[in-house]
């Protein structure tokens, strides 16, 4: 399910009327104002959000500049991204760094938004930055709750510090003490979650916040609850003063009101986004390239990035020499797939490239076919990988049935192959194109 889906192609679908017209009138400006106010509603975004979003977007829409403009379409598609950016709190904010190591996170939030899971998730991202993290079990209260941190701990790679099921607020305490002690620059609390929000839970995650004085208050909120989340981001807020918020199963939500709402309600930024159920599924939460997305304009950055994670220095020096050289084989054709498959879901990929998601509209790519054709790549012998042409009805049969497909399955791969070759060579002949290398 795509990022905010449903509310990103109800806005394309208005915006693109109000770009075929040459000039716009105050009145069809306003028909444009009232689609968006209701998009904004049906996605679940706070109404008095919605109500002073809609006043600011045609306050500025409407004037002379815009109207008398020779794009005037383009320009109020461009106020609209102005003011969600605004919206969502102008730039990505950083995570607070003490002063005098270690820095300590508390992390809290009600049960099932994912808090646990965000823990190891948030140590993974500050490991791979070069941290040194250290999680700690102050849940005592829900079963299993400290064995679940052990676990995502592990996947994570990260430290956990536990001391069963003792007072939350003493256990907090040793573990900063611990942290000084074995050199961890970073502490993240997990605190108790509830069903709902109580005075006990308040009590307690105040006088954790007494004890430890930590550097950030980080509220983890559920995507998929909709208002509830802004609720419960407002509550914790008023007894907390919380100093960010993670808002997890982005990537399942087609409404993203809680997103929208959450800042402004607040007046805390979102810091991070979960956008899946792996230890890696989170990333920093940038207001301006979730607008473009939103407005169905792509999101290069996040792409560019995901593909230099993915893709090392001398692989990419290798794919430029496999260009160049019109080499490729089912090796480098089995390499693109992990590298793909490194990257995340290519469903999400696809929404991140400007206009290709509308173009490819309720279309899906099945991951299962994709798991297959590797099945199929790795079913083949190193000789044929690297001369594709050796392969003949007799190893066709050979490799579906080492791959668990048939051999209409090999087929199509082959198929599918010969034409990403025959693609690349064409761009590879085009003029000019080679100086990209």
């Amino acid at each position: 399910m795509a990022l905010f889906g449903s509310l990103s192609e109800k806005m394309s679908h208005i915006f693109s009327k109000l770009t075929k017209r040459g000039k716009l009138t105050e009145l069809e400006i306003k028909e444009a104002m009232r689609e968006v106010k209701l998009a904004l509603l049906e996605a679940d975004v706070n109404y008095l959000v919605v109500k002073d979003f809609v006043k600011s977007v045609s306050e500025k829409a409407v004037g002379d500049k815009v109207l008398k403009s020779l794009t005037p379409g383009q320009q109020v598609i461009k106020i609209v991204n102005e003011e969600l950016v605004a919206l969502m709190s102008s730039q990505n904010q950083k995570l607070a760094v003490a002063s005098k190591p270690p820095t300590i996170i508390m992390m809290c939030g009600l049960q099932g938004a994912g808090k646990t899971t965000m823990c190891a998730k948030l140590g993974a991202y500050l490991k791979k930055s070069g941290k040194r993290p250290l999680l700690v079990a102050c849940d005592i209260y829900r079963p299993a709750a400290i064995n679940q941190l052990k676990v995502v701990g592990s996947q994570a790679k990260v430290e956990v510090f536990e001391k069963g099921t003792q007072n939350p607020v003493k256990t907090a305490k040793e573990a900063v003490e611990f942290a000084l002690k074995q050199g961890f620059d970073t502490v993240i609390i997990d605190t108790a979650g509830r069903l709902h929000i109580n005075e006990e839970l308040m009590t307690e995650l105040k006088n954790i916040k007494k004890e430890v004085n930590p550097t950030e208050i980080l509220l983890t909120v559920d995507a998929m609850t909709g208002q509830d989340a802004v609720t419960v981001a407002e509550s914790f807020n008023n007894d907390l003063d919380v100093t960010g918020v993670i808002i997890t199963k982005l990537d399942g939500d087609t409404r993203g009101g809680a997103a929208l709402s959450i800042k402004a309600i607040t007046g805390k930024p979102i810091k991070f986004s979960g956008i899946g159920e792996k230890i890696g599924d989170i990333e920093p939460f940038y207001p301006d390239r979730i607008a473009s997305r939103i407005l169905g304009m792509g999101d290069v950055l996040s792409l560019i990035e995901k593909a230099q994670e993915a893709v090392t220095e001398e692989e990419m020096k290798q794919m430029e020499k496999t260009f160049r050289e019109n080499s490729f084989t089912f090796e480098d054709y089995l390499s693109q797939l992990e590298r793909i498959n490194k990257m995340g879901n290519i469903n999400d990929l696809i929404q991140m490239i400007p206009g290709l998601s509308q173009k490819l509209k309720g279309a899906t790519v099945d991951e299962n076919a994709l798991k297959k054709n590797k099945a199929i790549i790795q079913s083949m012998t190193k000789k044929e990988r690297l001369h594709p042409e050796l392969i003949k009805g007799s190893q066709r049969k050979r490799i579906a049935t080492g791959s668990g497909t048939t051999i209409q399955d090999v087929n199509a791969l082959i198929k599918q192959f010969e034409q990403s070759k025959e693609m690349m060579k064409q761009m590879k002949n085009k003029r000019g194109f080679g100086r990209l290398f």
